[in-house]
């Protein structure tokens, strides 16, 4: 798993909280936003080292990375045959296409496409999951916001890395990973996902308010020791950050002292196979990994 961004929509230090997968040397991408190109480009990567991709919810910078995709994709004779696989809750998916990626995409020269048109299209149904390179991938539905009287949800990930490397009838699960996505601070919701998973990647911003759309810091250090400590921080403002994008020491400090793993930076890099990355792993282990 590597983060090729992991600051909140506005950030000016960091990038975009997007992240990769990288299996049998393929990757997926999870969400796509607004400075995907730029992240990808500094991580050495292209729109062509993309094989699939994982959509959360609807915001800018999670899903306006798409369109670099799906142009580039489209007309670049080397990935004619190769179109990305798009996976996501099939509402979520409609909402995409009509409601955001339509008006820059539903046209080409001479022809009116879809969404099919640029990917492999995989809707999943609520409850649903997929498998891709041996991995199980299960949606978890969250709040993310309300809009009026109802809700938006965001679509987090429960990740279930094999221990083996048999086939799908032979899975024997061996880390579990929550990537929670973007979601409120709502404790009774997912606490079960939370105690069923070995790491978990969450949302958190860390402004002295609270906005009430993500996960704030001082809720999450609410949370039991035994949740704590297994937690990775993304999607936070660039108050965290030094000129260089580097995590404060101070905020590596009271990560720490509060009980979590720690904040992750652009470019870290986890082994989700290895012991090293879950649970027994020090706030200090986590930024040489990127190194």
């Amino acid at each position: 798993m590597k983060f090729v961004g992991t600051g909140s929509a506005f950030t000016l230090k960091n990038f975009q909280t997007n992240t990769l997968i990288e299996k049998n040397g393929k990757y997926l991408l999870i969400d796509a936003g607004t400075d995907i190109r730029f992240s990808l480009h500094r991580a050495g990567m292209s729109y062509k080292n993309i094989d699939a991709l994982y959509l959360t919810h609807c915001h800018g910078d999670h899903i306006s990375g798409l369109e670099y995709l799906a142009f580039c994709t489209y007309f670049d004779p080397s990935c004619k045959d190769d179109k990305i696989t798009l996976y996501g809750n099939n509402t979520l998916l409609r909402e995409a296409w009509n409601h955001t990626l339509s008006g820059g995409l539903r046209s080409v020269q001479g022809k009116v496409v879809t969404l099919s048109d640029y990917f492999d299209v995989q809707m999943i149904k609520k409850n649903g999951g997929f498998e891709w390179e041996g991995i199980r991938f299960h949606i978890v539905q969250s709040v993310h916001i309300m809009d009026g009287y109802s809700i938006v949800h965001s679509y987090g990930l429960m990740i279930d890395v094999p221990e083996n490397e048999g086939t799908m009838t032979e899975f024997k699960r061996g880390k579990r990973i929550f990537y929670t996505g973007d979601t409120q601070f709502n404790p009774n919701q997912i606490q079960d996902f939370y105690k069923a998973a070995d790491l978990i990647i969450q949302d958190c911003e860390t402004t002295p308010y609270m906005s009430g759309v993500h996960a704030n810091y001082q809720e999450l250090c609410t949370l039991s020791p035994e949740i704590k400590k297994k937690m990775c921080l993304v999607h936070f403002q660039d108050n965290v950050l030094d000129d260089n994008g580097n995590v404060l020491p101070e905020w590596v400090e009271k990560a720490k002292k509060d009980g979590f793993i720690g904040f992750v930076e652009r470019g870290t890099v986890m082994d989700m196979t290895s012991s090293v990355a879950f649970p027994s792993i020090t706030s200090a282990m986590v930024y040489p990994l990127c190194r």
